[in-house]
């Protein structure tokens, strides 16, 4: 595996690659067909007299999905334990899982026969959330405009390419990021849908159908 290493706005000792060299023997070890490990090191300094800090940020990449994790600390080595520690738990979560799903079948399963999906929590988005963010009574904050009036409510506009999988992969890939949801567009139905985590090996997804546009909508 190999492994490569940019500082910004730090630079990167030999005692630091060493360091990192050691640790990348932990994630080789749960990773064997990883290609490579991307470290990127990032020293940040404030005016407000916030004590510096350096955010470690790690991207492993292989023959399956991108596989993320950073941590911040004052002590850049301390940020990067914490880091590697992270990147392994998503990489032993994901591999117990497949582990359990092969000793255990269970959980999510397309029936044929009727078409539906068995073993999965399924339920539908709130319909008052929906109609607030449809009317505009929940406000959208885009990545350019100012914060100054953030509130829990808020929504931040990210946009993403659309990815085409089942819901068995989507949860996968959501293990491997480690996020507690992901949204991508159900490879079965076509449909935008979000899987997410529940307590212990359990997941839910919420999946949009498509319907009809508002008759004030049409007439705009």
């Amino acid at each position: 595996m190999d492994t490569n290493i940019v500082g910004v706005g730090v630079g990167v000792s030999d005692r630091f690659r060493s360091v990192v060299e050691e640790k990348a023997a932990r994630i080789e070890h749960l990773a064997p067909r990883a290609q490579s490990l991307d470290v990127k090191v990032t020293h940040r300094a404030y005016r407000n007299g916030r004590i510096p800090d350096d955010t470690v940020e790690l991207t492993l990449v292989g023959k399956g999905p991108v596989v993320r994790a950073e941590a911040t600390d004052g002590d850049k080595f301390v940020a990067l334990d914490l880091a590697i520690d992270k990147l392994c738990e998503q990489l032993r979560r994901a591999k117990d899982k497949r582990v359990d799903a092969r000793n255990h079948p269970r959980g999510a399963h397309f029936e044929k026969g009727s078409g539906s999906l068995e073993g999965i929590d399924v339920q539908p988005a709130s319909v008052e959330m929906i109609r607030a963010v449809a009317t505009g009574e929940v406000p959208v904050v885009g990545d350019g405009e100012p914060e100054e009036d953030y509130t829990p409510v808020v929504i931040r506009v990210k946009k993403f390419g659309a990815e085409w999988m089942t819901v068995e992969e989507a949860v996968d890939r959501m293990e491997l990021v480690g996020h507690d949801f992901f949204l991508f567009i159900d490879a079965r139905t076509d449909h935008p849908s979000v899987v997410y985590r529940r307590k212990g090996w359990d997941y839910g997804v919420i999946s949009l159908e498509a319907a009809a546009p508002p008759q004030e909508a049409l007439a705009s």
